[in-house]
């Protein structure tokens, strides 16, 4: 066998080239007739590949690294110097390029989560390259809970694509003022894998979020009580273990999915399975929610 397995700490070598990664797969792609899979997972670079014309960024285009079908999606690395425009406008237009394809598709609309993080992976036209913790990371990312809810939340008609922003890229590019995403577009979220022993933090970034968010799944709640006034077993139980949703006054409780409370620009909150996180603005306690000023998007706006 000629190829060795390095042991980790018994010596010092070069790191990898930092390389950062763009993923995308397709919301209920495994629920598609299986007639649909192989035209599917052929339109879907196609369409990334549109946008990234549009979007100016030809080079990219053309000099993708370790790219891969995921079948439902695709993967590349790229130079990190182009993380700016693949924010911004990339994704913006990769919104747009989908919500055409899906106003006149006669088959199943086309609707992504995309993950977007930075990190060193091997690079030197070898076997295996673009392997390791990052591209590992990257796929968890676009697995997570919040994503997920978020597009699966949305208007199908309005909300064509759900991106995740690795913190590292939102510190280097966003906080640092290289992108034209404004901090204010982005809403902080606990990416968490159902089933995985993962967990960070990261950014939603909705390009054109839908005012149905709170729709999927949402049931007012029925406001009984006892026949000596005090509240039902389902009242006394906390709310956010409940089996689904519920609405009271300006609260909701979803115990999976997604609320909007307000307007979609402002405090948005997701919950989810069991997480705790306490941030500036935002608290998180049986579950994952996101809550504060933190935008989505103005209304009207694709960018």
């Amino acid at each position: 066998m000629s190829t060795s397995v390095p042991a980790p700490y018994a010596e010092s070598r070069p790191l990898p080239p930092y390389r950062a990664l763009f993923a995308v797969d397709a919301k209920d792609f495994t629920g598609l007739p299986a007639v649909q899979h192989g035209p599917v997972s052929q339109l879907i670079p196609e369409l990334v590949d549109q946008a990234l014309e549009r979007a100016g960024l030809h080079a990219l285009r053309d000099s993708k690294r370790f790219p891969a079908n995921t079948g439902d999606g695709v993967v590349f690395g790229f130079d990190p110097a182009l993380l700016p425009y693949v924010l911004w406008p990339f994704l913006g237009v990769l919104d747009d390029i989908l919500g055409a394809y899906n106003r006149q598709c006669v088959g199943p609309r086309i609707r992504l989560r995309a993950s977007i993080h930075v990190g060193p992976l091997p690079d030197a036209d070898n076997p295996g390259d673009g392997n390791g913790t990052a591209r590992n990371d990257t796929h968890r990312l676009l697995d997570s809970r919040p994503v997920k809810a978020i597009l699966a939340a949305a208007s199908e008609q309005v909300t064509h694509l759900a991106a995740v922003i690795s913190q590292r890229v939102y510190e280097d590019v966003v906080l640092g003022a290289y992108t034209g995403l404004h901090p204010d577009r982005c809403v902080e979220v606990p990416a968490t894998v159902e089933g995985k022993n993962f967990s960070q933090r990261a950014w939603l970034y909705v390009p054109s979020p839908s005012g149905n968010l709170v729709q999927a799944g949402v049931q007012p709640r029925e406001e009984t009580a006892t026949q000596d006034g005090g509240a039902t077993a389902e009242q006394e139980q906390d709310p956010a273990t409940r089996p689904g949703t519920h609405y009271s006054g300006n609260t909701q409780h979803v115990s999976e999915g997604a609320a909007v409370m307000g307007s979609v620009g402002r405090d948005v909150t997701y919950t989810g399975g069991s997480t705790t996180y306490h941030g500036t603005n935002q608290h998180w306690g049986g579950g994952d929610n996101v809550a504060g000023d933190k935008r989505v998007g103005e209304a009207g706006d694709h960018r």
